[in-house]
């Protein structure tokens, strides 16, 4: 059996794990457009954390090394001039902001691409080298048992083909969601109906990603929302502020006269129906 040649990843040698620390940290904080948002999940991975493992994974280390039929890397100093560089492509590939920033994503899938590219050419004699080095395909990323789905997400926002499974349905669902179901409307126009007062907004000439898919989804939301408002609107009125309320919160003062919303409500309703006469002593009787 002809062994396979593969280098040292980063992820063996070093990582700059007090900026991984700090951004998946922080990111406990920041929940708009996160996936928090879309399904509580138990110890959910954070995402700065995946991506920097998931390059870490890929990428091989610049260090110097031999052994296995096989010599690879460079002397002490460069690799750790080269080292450092890929350092500075995680700090800036785990802060949120880059999340969906481009040109930093591309300069992370390069090296990934480049690392590759690398193990292809020392694995050119391999006799299934056809099936399994080809330096124009990356390998799939498998994970099978994915849960709230942070790492197959990430793997492939890193440009690799994810496959992600789970035994529990809802985390199924949470990755069928994030990473199967988006990239196959990725580009796609939305064809919702446009929310009135919206006709002049959010006509875009292109829709890049999943940007098309975010604006139905909007749409189509605010259509059921009508909907439910009609139809069952008159079941959750607005609240009149009154003097006698003023009186016991002070600080309606401002909103006295005025309809608001009602943010909450509890329905707590107890229907009894008799089927024989009452018992003696039952229900206070």
């Amino acid at each position: 059996m002809t062994s396979i040649k593969s280098p040292k990843k980063l992820i063996e040698v070093a990582l700059p794990l007090d900026d991984i620390n700090r951004e998946a940290a922080r990111e406990k904080s920041i929940r708009h457009g996160h996936p928090s948002t879309l399904h509580l999940w138990w110890a959910r991975r954070p995402l700065a954390a995946a991506r920097a493992v998931l390059f870490a994974q890929m990428v091989n280390d610049p260090g110097y090394q031999q052994g296995g039929g096989f010599k690879y890397g460079v002397n002490k100093e460069e690799a750790a001039r080269r080292r450092e560089e890929l350092f500075d492509i995680i700090r800036e590939l785990v802060k949120w902001e880059n999340t969906n920033n481009e040109s930093v994503l591309e300069r992370a899938r390069a090296e990934i691409r480049k690392s590759w590219r690398e193990v292809c050419e020392l694995n050119r004699g391999h006799p299934q080298v056809a099936e399994l080095f080809d330096p124009d395909k990356l390998p799939a990323f498998h994970d099978p048992f994915a849960g709230g789905g942070a790492i197959p997400l990430e793997a492939q926002r890193l440009g690799l083909e994810s496959y992600a499974s789970d035994l529990n349905p809802v985390a199924v669902l949470i990755n069928k969601a994030m990473i199967e179901i988006p990239p196959k409307f990725a580009g796609c126009t939305p064809v919702g109906p446009i929310p009135e007062g919206e006709k002049q907004k959010k006509m875009m000439d292109t829709w890049p990603g999943a940007t098309g898919l975010a604006e139905d989804v909007h749409r189509y939301g605010h259509w059921i929302r009508e909907q439910a408002e009609k139809r069952i609107g008159h079941l959750y009125p607005k609240v009149r502020i009154t003097k006698e309320m003023v009186a016991e919160r002070p600080d309606l003062k401002q909103y006295e006269g005025q309809e608001l919303t009602v943010i909450a409500w509890l329905w707590a309703r107890c229907v009894f129906h008799a089927i024989r006469p009452p018992v003696p002593g039952l229900f206070g009787r």
